[in-house]
């Protein structure tokens, strides 16, 4: 068993990875309650440290590469998202996989690497790459995203697999898991994979896995597990050989309802609050659309009345507008980007090394981790 050590409730509960409202649920305490033992105002019970702290020997050494179940290899990794669900599942990472340099920033700051990372995927040969159990790859979205996809066609530029750049990027995954064939894969993509080019580019996708594999798809909205409306496609899949009468299943969602309110900080720097210059400038677009009949607007989020974001993307470095906190008694704010960390799912330990405009940029790429850590247990049931 491993020690640790604490001089506080706070640094207990960051330890543990807990954030305010999991304290609050695990402890059987009500949140006001449990913000002032966060405050210093009141002192928790022996009984609640005791509780925590077995949640967080149990976390830790679960957790423990020592301990794992399976390994697996996560392509296309940006921030570690896949790799933050599947080792929280139990498992492994052995090889990575990405070319962004301020990604790689962020994972190398966050996962000890003790294996291999590509860089481009296009010339990372498949000799390279370790025998594992589960391939994860969150390829590019950007191809087949309705705002990707847009844009390009304003631009004149091609899209879907048409896409030199990234739209054939699938196809090296194919490449990966005909050469070590895995017993599993997790694929995870934006919605509008499963309708872009009327259909087409799914098929292309569904009939090059299902030479092998067993194919399970479907949308999921992360906002059953962070307060964020994010709907996914996620793939899985299992060899037909070794798993020929497998009937997998997504898992079920969860009871309780995340709440924007529970991820935002009490101290926030008045640098994220918006300039009267933009504020006016995205009411006045907003309005000038709503004329025209169209749905392009800010998104205001009041915490006392709603629960839910909208999605987060990465263009939020631009104007903050597809999510915005009402402040009463001045103009609204961006999040900072650490509560996008949290609105991601990713732990009070996460650590934040680049600039805002590149934090911004990597957690609206990233996957919402409780989602990913929630399909890993079920997978994790059969391998």
């Amino acid at each position: 068993m491993q020690q640790v050590e604490y001089k506080t409730f706070t640094q207990l509960r960051k330890l543990a990875g807990l954030k305010l409202h999991e304290v609050s649920e695990l402890t059987g305490y009500s949140p006001r309650t449990v913000y002032r033992w966060e405050e210093g105002v009141a002192v928790p019970k022996k009984i609640v440290i005791d509780k925590m702290f077995d949640f967080c020997i149990e976390k830790i050494d679960k957790f423990s590469p020592e301990n794992h179940t399976f390994t697996f290899i996560d392509l296309f990794a940006g921030i570690g998202g896949m790799r933050t669900g599947f080792e929280r599942a139990g498992g492994k990472c052995i090889y990575t996989c990405e070319w962004n340099k301020y990604s790689l920033e962020t994972y190398r700051a966050n996962f000890s690497c003790d294996h291999p990372i590509g860089n481009d995927i296009n010339y990372v040969l498949s000799k390279d790459i370790p025998n594992h159990d589960i391939l994860l790859a969150g390829f590019p979205c950007q191809p087949f995203s309705i705002a990707g996809v847009s844009k390009k066609k304003s631009l004149g530029k091609k899209h879907g697999f048409e896409d030199e750049s990234q739209g054939n990027l699938f196809f090296e995954i194919k490449r990966i898991l005909d050469a070590k064939k895995p017993n599993a894969f997790l694929l995870e993509n934006v919605k509008n994979l499963k309708n872009h080019d009327k259909g087409n580019t799914y098929k292309v996708i569904m009939k090059n896995l299902e030479k092998d594999y067993y194919v399970f798809s479907e949308i999921i909205d992360a906002q059953h597990y962070v307060p964020q409306h994010r709907e996914r496609i996620f793939l899985v899949g299992f060899r037909k050989d070794r798993y020929p009468n497998i009937d997998f299943k997504f898992p079920k969602k969860p009871d309780h309802q995340p709440k924007i309110a529970n991820i935002l900080l009490n101290q926030v720097d008045k640098k994220y609050t918006l300039s009267d210059k933009l504020w006016d400038y995205l009411q006045n677009y907003a309005a000038k659309h709503k004329k025209k009949g169209n749905g392009f607007g800010f998104g205001l989020v009041d915490p006392k009345k709603q629960n839910i974001t909208r999605t987060l993307s990465a263009r939020y470095y631009k104007d903050g507008s597809e999510i915005l906190i009402k402040q009463y008694g001045k103009n609204p704010r961006r999040l900072t980007p650490k509560e996008c960390a949290s609105l991601m799912g990713f732990d009070d330990k996460f650590k934040i090394v680049v600039s805002d405009t590149q934090a911004y940029k990597q957690f609206g790429n990233a996957v919402a981790v409780p989602v990913v850590e929630a399909v890993a247990r079920e997978i994790t049931k059969y391998i």
